[in-house]
């Protein structure tokens, strides 16, 4: 995905609304359901969930749009960091090394107070900078630590799939997802980082979870658009519905309208408290593609129900 703006098909002036709405429409455009010959479908529904994950979350389109982050949502290296990304082999995971300006090393000052006050010439020298005698030498310091992203899928993240990563060594290790994980949780892995004379650092894996073709997370609740037949939403029926943990069956109540949300309890994301939140289905009324029979038994019928009477029109 080159740029999220020309993927939805909106300008970078764009309101929140607008960018809804395309999304939207090209979502039911491109759904996999609708397109099973059409093998190019589901990819570009893939990267128009993933304009619409970044173009919908404020900071992060703010981010995009001052160039702090790409179309992916990683961020951009600045210049003199030094290091760079690093592939490691893994499905989908890079890491970065610690700059070793920005803090990965401590500064010895005693090597600053020593170049102003002498190494042993004199009496401020005897004394060192203390006055109380050389100062004793540093500790040896322990190596860099090592930035790792991992990405992990939609679902794996919501039942907390343990996950393969390969570090920089070349070893591989089985992660075990923490209780609440979300975008952007960091795990740390005691001594897993570059190798030091006072011990080895620690690895600083970053979790990215990938969006996903039909499920949307709201908090730690997992939400779905449910399509339901005309049928099916006036006689009410039971339809197998996908969740995180797999099919289950779903009562679609008779006179069910759209935008109906029905809940499935603990079939969510799990809680720092050790619980699951739940899955909420939507109900989406579509209607035949040929509207010819539907059209001629409706013939001379007409719903008299004032809908619109609560906006006062």
């Amino acid at each position: 995905m080159s740029d999220p703006y020309s993927t939805l098909g909106v300008s970078r002036g764009a309101s929140e609304k607008d960018i809804k709405s395309a999304y939207r429409k090209l979502a039911k455009e491109l759904h996999p359901d609708r397109n099973k010959d059409n093998p190019n479908a589901a990819e570009k529904f893939s990267d128009a969930t993933k304009a619409y994950d970044l173009l919908s979350d404020k900071d992060k389109r703010a981010q995009f749009d001052r160039g702090e982050i790409d179309a992916e949502g990683n961020p951009k290296m600045p210049f003199g960091m030094g290091g760079g990304f690093r592939a490691n082999g893994g499905q989908g995971q890079y890491s970065a090394r610690d700059s070793q300006g920005f803090g990965a090393e401590e500064m010895d000052l005693g090597d600053i107070f020593e170049g102003l006050f002498g190494r042993g010439g004199g009496a401020a020298g005897a004394r060192g900078a203390s006055g109380f005698g050389r100062r004793p030498p540093p500790p040896p310091q322990r190596g860099a630590n090592i930035n790792y992203r991992l990405k992990v899928p939609f679902v794996d993240a919501a039942t907390l799939k343990p996950q393969r990563i390969t570090l920089g060594d070349g070893k591989t290790i089985d992660l075990k997802l923490p209780a609440g994980v979300e975008e952007g949780t960091q795990m740390r892995l005691k001594g897993k980082g570059d190798p030091g004379p006072g011990g080895a650092g620690d690895a600083l894996v970053t979790i990215h979870i990938d969006p996903h073709p039909f499920y949307t997370r709201a908090g730690d609740d997992v939400r779905l658009e449910l399509p339901v037949t005309l049928d099916e939403a006036v006689n009410g029926a039971k339809v197998k519905v996908p969740t995180v943990d797999g099919p289950v069956m779903l009562t679609v109540a008779a006179g069910s309208s759209a935008g109906k949300v029905l809940r499935l309890k603990g079939r969510g994301f799990s809680t720092k408290s050790g619980g699951r939140g739940d899955q909420l289905v939507a109900v989406e009324i579509e209607l035949p593609e040929d509207l010819a029979e539907l059209s001629s038994r409706l013939e001379g019928w007409k719903d008299e129900s004032d809908i619109r009477g609560r906006f006062g029109l």
